[in-house]
């Protein structure tokens, strides 16, 4: 197979070009066309001369990923989308529209994109833990999800503003490639997309952690807890086995103090699971001193997990409860649930449709 040419930086690609008897600025040429007119096939790089589209064409791969599902929300807000890789394989990605009134006047389009096909922490509520783990994704195969939405995005006259990085799979046990694929996005000369925009999501593995810590990025951490016990969220979430809450809630406390920055905490809110009052309180002493915002979400339901979701009045008690504490909580609205849009839910079917 060709080599996906997302999965080049700029200096990778500047050393090809200049190889095959180009100057360097032929090379920026190519990039700019990449990451700032989302162009997808060797033809549509019009500047160039027609023997370097050819190479082009001779060299690379532009399209990675072939959308095989595209299902939008009843609301229209949401849209998962289903691609099959290469290989076969498929993985998900989701844009979601938040109105004005959501951000204070801001809207929002955000991308939930994946970094595994599959994955292997096996957390027992989530669709991608259900199906376990197939691959690591490619920077490129990475930066491809983003690339698709914002060519979707740009015809209809809207950018992209916020990347999760919380689709299908563990970006940190995928570590390399995902930071490769950040520092593309990011790169001023290209996307120039800003590294504050961007959160990854981790189930809590903690020595990425403390190795993100001491890189310093500006990028935003999200860490799945879900409970307050070690027992719970052992069986909840089997890393906790490994890595239990103590020496978890330790690494977010040397990410804080290192970076100034603050962590974010994913909760699903499981009725009667760890949506008490009790629990509520025990999370906020657990969470005292340390720089940090609850994100409280009710669980989105999967065909592998008999939980059901908090409602509403259980969340916003929840939510009144760490916030008496000193610990700012948001109960967020569940996006795309008509539409399967939780990680790894369309996948998932997909692959049971397959196989029957």
């Amino acid at each position: 197979m060709k080599p996906l040419i997302y999965d080049f930086d700029l200096s990778a690609l500047t050393e090809i070009v200049t190889n095959w008897g180009e100057p360097a600025y032929r090379a920026v040429q190519i990039w700019q066309g990449v990451y700032r007119n989302f162009w997808n096939a060797p033809e549509a790089f019009t500047p160039l001369p027609k023997n370097l589209r050819e190479r082009l064409a001779e060299t690379f791969t532009f399209q990675p990923l072939t959308p095989t599902l595209k299902l939008d929300s009843r609301d229209g807000q949401t849209r998962k989308t289903l691609f099959r890789l290469a290989d076969g394989l498929q993985i998900e990605a989701v844009l979601m529209r938040y109105d004005n009134e959501t951000y204070r006047s801001r809207s929002r389009r955000t991308l939930c994109i994946s970094t595994q096909a599959g994955c292997a922490m096996g957390c027992v509520f989530c669709a991608t833990g259900q199906m376990g783990f197939r691959r690591h994704l490619t920077s490129g195969e990475i930066v491809a999800q983003v690339m698709y939405y914002a060519r979707l995005l740009q015809e209809q006259g809207e950018t992209v503003t916020n990347i999760v990085l919380m689709g299908m799979g563990e970006p940190f046990h995928n570590y390399d490639n995902t930071m490769a694929a950040i520092d593309r996005l990011n790169d001023p000369q290209g996307y120039n997309f800003g590294a504050r925009r961007f959160t990854i999501s981790t189930s809590g593995l903690v020595p990425a952690i403390r190795r993100f810590a001491a890189e310093k990025r500006q990028v935003n951490l999200a860490v799945s807890l879900h409970a307050v016990e070690d027992e719970a969220r052992s069986a909840m979430m089997p890393v906790n086995k490994k890595y239990p809450i103590a020496e978890l809630l330790a690494a977010c406390r040397e990410y804080a103090q290192a970076t100034g920055r603050r962590v974010t905490f994913e909760w699903a809110l499981i009725e009667g699971v760890n949506d008490t009052p009790e629990t509520a309180r025990k999370l906020a002493d657990l969470l005292q001193g340390l720089l940090c915002h609850v994100n409280a979400i009710p669980l989105n339901p999967t065909r592998g997990y008999s939980g059901r979701a908090s409602g509403r009045e259980r969340a916003e008690e929840f939510r009144k409860i760490l916030e008496a504490r000193g610990i700012p909580c948001t109960v967020r609205v569940r996006r795309g649930i008509d539409i399967q849009a939780g990680c790894g839910q369309l996948a998932a079917r997909a692959s049971s449709a397959e196989a029957a």
